[in-house]
């Protein structure tokens, strides 16, 4: 069974990223996992509170948050009524990133999937800051959905890569299997001017179609220098629905992300986008 985790803030956006989830799944038996972490909101108003008093907020946000966890599992059963599909959920004191990757690791989870913004919503940023660091810092692939796509079968992946770090299995295994279920083809895209031609890119471009065996692997070259724009001129040129990248040191994905302020990621995708993780997890 496909363990998927789904952080909740309640909006619109975060719902937008469930149905994705519920569609992209719907014929696979999958366990969701509806998680929402209160503790900012307990927090906000720390200062002005005694002990006796914080404990009383956060007993009042804790059932705030497990009725509208409630009523918004009653919302995606009503909506989607899959029966493959088991429908949990967890109200969590705590950070979003310590409890997303405690659930990652107690239910050895494959996925996350969270919209690219919250509620908040701020449109002059790529990503929301909840999100971006959950991208960063979560032990699991994180599949992020734009605010507002509608769901259309990833027939057409996107993996920019320099072909420079060696893969994890597990994370090239859930690309495959997706690819495998729509029939995809995976483009894999390598940013330089120069081929690809030292023995470790080769080996690592040759293991990554022994990976993507049965799957129609393309692999492309662009000599555009900055990767955000070569990035999203592939996605036009080819109608990508799917972008996959690969959260490392020496990776394309640790330049576009590595910068202390959510306003200077260059990167905007209008698809949904697949980030994974390139360490061995190890799970209780």
């Amino acid at each position: 069974m496909r363990k998927i985790i789904l952080p909740t803030d309640f909006s619109e956006n975060a719902f937008n990223a469930l149905r994705y989830a519920c569609q992209l799944f719907k014929y696979e038996k999958s366990e969701l996992i509806l998680l929402h972490a209160y503790a900012e909101k307990v927090y906000t108003d720390e200062s002005l509170l005694s002990s006796e008093l914080m404990e009383d907020l956060k007993g009042r946000t804790k059932e705030t948050a497990e009725k509208a966890l409630k009523d918004l599992s009653a919302k995606m059963h009503d909506e989607f009524c899959n029966p493959r599909h088991l429908i949990k959920s967890v109200a969590a004191f705590g950070d979003l990133v310590d409890e997303v990757n405690n659930l990652v690791n107690s239910e050895n989870a494959d996925l996350v999937v969270m919209g690219t913004r919250g509620a908040t919503n701020d449109r002059s940023l790529s990503f929301g800051s909840n999100t971006l660091l959950v991208l960063k810092y979560v032990q699991s692939p994180v599949l992020a959905i734009p605010e507002n796509f509608k769901y259309e079968e990833p027939r057409d992946f996107l993996f920019p890569t320099n072909y420079l770090i060696p893969y994890q299995k597990r994370e090239l295994k859930l690309v495959g299997e997706i690819a495998r279920d729509f029939k995809s083809k995976i483009h894999l895209l390598y940013i330089s001017k120069h081929k690809a031609t030292s023995a470790r890119q080769k080996d690592n471009l040759e293991f990554l179609k022994q990976q993507f065996y049965n799957i129609n692997v393309l692999d492309h070259q662009s000599e555009e220098l900055q990767k955000e724009i070569a990035i999203e001129e592939f996605i036009d040129s080819k109608k990508i629905n799917l972008l996959v990248m690969v959260n490392s040191r020496h990776t394309y994905l640790e330049d576009i992300l590595l910068t202390s302020t959510i306003d200077k990621v260059g990167l905007k995708p209008k698809i949904p986008f697949l980030v994974l993780q390139n360490f061995n997890r190890e799970c209780v």
